[in-house]
């Protein structure tokens, strides 16, 4: 069984040419309840930042190659975010300056000792975690209760919602399905002014166009066929608090007129109204989607995007952290036994070992699923890789997304349309009633090309 501590520590990454002071900071570090992973130069260490996503790197000053400050650079410009100790038996005042200058977290002169070691990680994992790494305040927490993670990415983004929660800048927040956009939302509106506020959460591409609009913007009684009474709408039941729309890349086209009116103006009208309202109200957006795709295509409004994307936010896929996958594992089943009166106490070395290396393209949502299933079928206290596996195996043959269903569909049409015309675009464009450069844009987005196709008729 691993240990509930080692689950919950921060992983490090210690770099030196002498395998000596690795072991001495391994033994150091691992006494301490910390994950270690080693490199012999900056090379080596590069490729482990990729692979092992460490929270924290310490790294000699001096090596063959690639020095710890050329490393620092590097890793800087790709994760500015990533604190670094440098080591050095030289002990050099210039030296320590300019590393620090250029914004390196620490200096430690060899040979170390152990309290200053480790009283300088503890430092440098607060600054980049934004949270003590063994006590927590719970209040200080409590904006962003509903999101659960120890990564190092996830609490970057976190402290940088947090910054950006106290104004009224427009969010725009882009991340894949089931990701937990509108947990993250939620958290920013807790952090706000406007917490005592409502918080309003509307899905822009769960329902067609005129119900949105109605939706969104209200209507007055007898508006259209079925409008029995007023209907003030989204954007006044958020008044003073935050609106969050949720697929945002969905929302029609007339839509996005009327809610960049809105954005600028300050002010809606109501479906059937010729007078305006009001609004005092903070937008959260959200979107798997490319927007600046959607740009180009002429399906997402230019001076709109700009308009809701004043502070971007990221959130990365669960594959790409997968060291939040124990501790998302192990709270989901816990609220698990509660609803379903089970007294599981966690899953089996092997079957936790299957849920990190999972693909996991549906993200936190498909985990959550994963865990239901396994802890509504698990007849023993310790849930068995065998059941992980299943429920895994299940969960790859089930239903797709309606966007991966839509794109699927498209492809196999194109190629059937190419292969019947012999890679004759016109012919092709015509069957499909639509224009060439349309079609030409359909293939392009699928990265078909109609040579390709030119002696396929014949075998057909």
């Amino acid at each position: 069984m691993r240990s509930d501590a080692m689950q919950e520590s921060y992983k490090i990454l210690t770099v030196d040419d002498d395998p000596d002071i690795l072991k001495l900071l391994g033994m150091r570090l691992k006494a301490a309840g910390y994950q270690v992973v080693t490199a012999s130069n900056g090379e080596e260490a590069l490729a482990q930042i990729s692979l092992s996503r460490p929270a924290l790197v310490i790294s000699d000053l001096r090596m063959p190659g690639m020095d710890g400050l050329a490393l620092f650079d590097v890793i800087h410009k790709k994760d500015p975010a990533l604190p670094v100790i440098m080591l050095t038996a030289h002990g050099s005042i210039p030296e320590a300056v300019d590393a620090t200058q250029r914004g390196v977290f620490g200096f430690l002169t060899k040979p170390f000792d152990s309290k200053s070691l480790l009283q300088q990680v503890e430092a440098a994992l607060r600054m980049a975690t934004g949270a003590h790494t063994t006590t927590i305040d719970t209040k200080d927490q409590a904006w962003r209760a509903g999101i659960v993670t120890r990564s190092p990415q996830m609490e970057n983004l976190l402290g940088q919602a947090k910054l950006m929660a106290v104004s009224d800048a427009s969010v725009f927040i882009q991340g894949e399905s089931g990701t937990g956009k509108e947990l993250l939302a939620r958290a920013i509106h807790q952090a706000s002014p406007r917490n005592e506020k409502p918080f309003v959460a509307i899905n822009c591409g769960a329902m067609p166009e005129a119900l949105l609009e109605s939706e969104l913007f209200g209507h007055t009684k007898g508006a259209f066929t079925g409008a029995i009474r007023d209907n003030k709408g989204l954007f006044q039941s958020a008044n003073g608090g935050t609106l969050f729309l949720d697929e945002i890349g969905d929302m029609p086209l007339p839509l996005q007129i009327k809610l960049l009116r809105a954005l600028q103006e300050r002010v809606i009208r109501p479906v059937g109204s010729s007078t305006d309202t009001p609004i005092d109200v903070r937008i959260i957006s959200a979107t798997h989607k490319s927007l600046t795709e959607e740009m180009k295509e002429g399906r997402f409004r230019e001076d709109l995007y700009y308009r809701i994307n004043v502070v971007a936010l990221a959130i990365p896929p669960l594959a790409d952290r997968r060291e939040d996958i124990p501790l998302l594992a192990n709270t989901f089943l816990q609220l698990l036994n509660a609803k379903y009166k089970k007294s599981i106490n966690g899953y089996a070395p092997e079957a936790m070992e299957l849920l990190i290396a999972a693909p996991w393209p549906g993200n936190v949502r498909q985990l959550q699923n994963i865990v239901e299933q396994t802890v509504v079928l698990s007849t023993t206290a310790i849930v068995p890789a065998m059941l992980v596996q299943k429920a895994l195996h299940d969960n790859i043959g089930g239903i797709i997304s309606f966007e991966a269903a839509r794109k699927d569909f498209e492809r196999d049409y194109l190629i059937k349309l190419l292969k019947a015309t012999n890679g004759g675009v016109t012919q092709a464009a015509r069957l499909a009633q639509r224009n060439r450069t349309e079609f030409y844009k359909l293939l392009e987005r699928h990265q078909l090309t109609p040579a390709l196709f030119k002696s396929d008729s014949s075998q057909e």
